[in-house]
């Protein structure tokens, strides 16, 4: 008798899932999202802006008031300023330092009608604008970068080019404008972005006005210089982080300032993440030069300039010091500065470190 043998029971495979293949978002969706966007930004960067320019406006009313208000006033006004300056730019930041408070005066002495002031301009727009002497060349520049919607760098491009002046002159107007049209064109394209505008940020009361989207590389490597400096043990005082010094319409700011007090001058520093170029060490002199024009103090040697430019491959350093020919100061320097081998090696060092990290990380 043949044994009975179980039914071979056959469990079905579960279905399998089918593929889905990635299907891009729809061009029309995204489109209509990324406008609405940058409408959004730029809604947020008018409001900021026009708040901004009747905040500088009213203050430098209350100043001009202030100082128009009687002998004893006018008698404080001399010093006014840079006391305002001083408590102001502590509470407040650098947005309010003196050279900033003189502009807001100046600002509503020139536009004393708030009425007549063009809130589409930004407060960079007016800052230009008052380096123009000239009222009727003034108010043709207001109502020109208004209505043509010029940037801030175009209306300043445009005053330094004296283009109201030039018209004023030309037989062929067509063709003036023509030209200062084709420039303006050729600017490069880089729309403000309001986390990126230093004057902006200063009035928010933001940290880091100057550089706060910087490179994680340029912030480690300024963390490693500043702390190296003052480990050396030669005199240097941390004096300043991205410190701002301006000309009439232009802010800069140097990544590193200190004081040594041995040798009794002020040291700058500045570090660019790509290759040297004749500008970058250009810019450093003028560094070098403002310094001493605005900062430096009678009994301080000439100021320092140090300009370190790190690349993949090696580091270079450049030193500009103002008048050369002070043999006994150049060569004290240089028994005191950190020497172009010591930067080099504490610029790659860190670099490596950085580099290490990394790669852990993506590992």
């Amino acid at each position: 008798m043949k044994k009975k043998t179980a039914p071979v029971k056959t469990v079905a495979s579960p279905p399998q899932s089918p593929v889905v293949a990635e299907v891009a978002p729809p061009a029309g969706l995204l489109d209509a999202l990324r406008t609405l966007i940058h409408q959004g930004r730029q809604r947020a960067l008018r409001a900021v802006d026009m708040v901004q320019v009747q905040t500088c406006w009213e203050i430098g009313r209350h100043i001009v008031e202030f100082e128009q208000g009687g002998e004893a006033r006018a008698a404080y006004g001399k010093r006014l300023v840079p006391r305002l300056a001083e408590t102001l730019a502590r509470e407040f930041g650098k947005g309010f330092d003196e050279r900033n408070l003189r502009h807001m005066r100046a600002f509503f002495q020139a536009f004393p009608i708030w009425n007549a002031v063009r809130t589409e301009l930004s407060w960079t727009h007016y800052r230009s604008l008052l380096r123009v002497t000239s009222e009727p060349a003034r108010q043709w520049y207001v109502r020109e970068a208004a209505t043509q919607n010029w940037s801030a760098r175009a209306l300043d491009r445009q005053i330094s080019t004296l283009y109201y002046e030039r018209l004023l002159l030309s037989a062929d107007k067509p063709a003036v404008a023509a030209e200062a049209a084709a420039n303006i064109a050729a600017l490069p394209a880089a729309p403000r972005d309001f986390v990126r505008d230093p004057v902006m940020l200063e009035f928010l009361g933001l940290p880091g006005a100057g550089r706060l989207l910087e490179s994680n590389l340029e912030q480690a490597l300024m963390d490693k210089l500043q702390a190296f400096l003052l480990e050396l043990g030669k005199g240097f005082a941390f004096v300043a982080r991205q410190q701002r010094i301006s000309t009439e319409s232009q802010d800069f700011y140097i990544d590193l300032v200190f004081y040594n007090y041995l040798l009794r001058c002020f040291v700058l520093i500045d570090l660019k993440t790509g290759r040297l170029s004749h500008q970058d060490i250009g810019q450093m002199d003028m560094y070098v030069r403002m310094y001493d024009d605005l900062r430096r103090n009678e009994g301080d040697n000439p100021t320092v300039g140090i300009l370190l430019c790190e690349e993949k491959d090696h580091s270079v350093v450049r030193y500009s010091v103002l008048n050369g020919s002070e043999q006994l100061f150049a060569s004290k320097y240089r028994l005191i500065l950190p020497s172009e081998d010591e930067l080099r090696a504490e610029i790659e060092r860190e670099r490596v470190a950085l580099d290490d990290a990394a790669r852990l990380q993506r590992s």
